[in-house]
């Protein structure tokens, strides 16, 4: 397995992490067995990035990385999130909550100190700059040794790497999902952040392995984001084959194509799975090396903006339809 050194720190991590997130629901069932082992193969792999938050089944994904890590712990790198309120239901940035969230993560993970701590949204009613200076608190008090934010504005991250320097920042990035180039790269590169990519296959289209709606389990919560809707889902389909005949060429398979991808772009993925194949699949893309004529052919048959459907759906239908697929 490759590394690198995570922005402004001496952390060294895989150059691919593993996304817990669906261990907990959201993308159809789970099994917690079947997800420890899956774990403890990606740290027989070199997969010491391990990304989870407090929100993922409101504590369960970190309770269940807390017991894969028993006896294992210094084999991983634990990036985690606060922010979410249970369900969803808002956004807490007030430094009071910051120091009950970590406290409770830090109990259900059963460690003594958290590698990277995310917000994992900047809240619109407490100044950025008041949150990031709790968590600061927590690097002083050795609860956390470095700082992450997820999703966040240009000018928010700015702010709060004046405040403690922030090392990575987390984004969904993909082929399809391209709209932080603009400003908010730049600004992460300019201030030494590393940055991250979740849903590097937008969740799991690009993989090529889904190819009409029911596909989708019935508790998926994709089946309510656009792109995987309708008319859009089968023209996002005619894009995943044009990407897999580039992969073919490259006796390669579609997503090992994206996510090499995206380590080009200069982002350190962290594609989910709940399953052994999958994650065996992804963590081979390290080792696929796209050439410059290799990387302007991907544009020409997936360029910018090419994804029919948005990635995203308003955050009062998400809570209400991760709710739904969860009960």
């Amino acid at each position: 397995m490759k590394t690198r050194t995570m922005g402004n720190s001496d952390l060294v991590v895989s150059s691919i992490g593993l996304g817990l997130m669906g261990m907990s629901g959201s993308y159809g069932q789970t099994d917690d067995e079947q997800s420890i082992t899956t774990i403890h193969r990606a740290l027989e792999l070199g997969i010491t990035l391990l990304d989870t938050a407090d929100i993922y089944g409101n504590g369960h994904n970190e309770e269940l990385l807390g017991k894969a890590l028993k006896g294992r712990r210094t084999q991983a790198i634990i990036a985690t999130k606060f922010a979410f309120l249970p369900n969803f239901s808002g956004i807490n940035g007030h430094p009071d909550y910051v120091k009950k969230a970590v406290d409770e993560s830090l109990r259900r993970l059963g460690t003594e100190y958290i590698d990277l701590y995310y917000q994992h949204r900047v809240d619109p009613n407490v100044p950025v700059e008041e949150t990031v200076g709790a968590m600061a608190d927590l690097v002083q008090a050795g609860k956390v040794r470095y700082l992450g934010l997820s999703e966040a504005s240009s000018s928010d991250i700015r702010r709060a790497h004046a405040v403690h320097p922030i090392s990575v920042l987390q984004t969904e990035y993909s082929l399809w999902s391209r709209e932080i180039e603009d400003e908010i790269l730049p600004t992460v590169r300019e201030l030494g952040i590393t940055h991250i990519a979740y849903s590097p296959l937008s969740r799991g289209f690009i993989s090529g392995e889904l190819r009409k709606f029911e596909d989708l389990e019935d508790n998926d919560v994709r089946r309510y984001i656009p792109r995987f809707q309708g008319e859009n889902f089968s023209k996002n389909v005619e894009l995943v084959d044009k990407i897999k005949e580039i992969a073919e060429e490259k006796n390669c398979t579609p997503s090992q194509l994206a996510l090499a991808w995206t380590m080009a772009n200069g982002a350190l993925p962290i594609p989910g799975t709940k399953r052994i194949k999958y994650l065996e699949e992804n963590a081979a893309s390290v080792h696929v090396e796209l050439t410059p004529d290799e990387l302007i052919r991907i544009e020409s048959v997936s360029p910018k903006n090419v994804v029919h459907g948005g990635r995203l759906i308003d955050g009062e239908s998400y809570r209400r339809n991760l709710k739904k697929v969860n009960d």
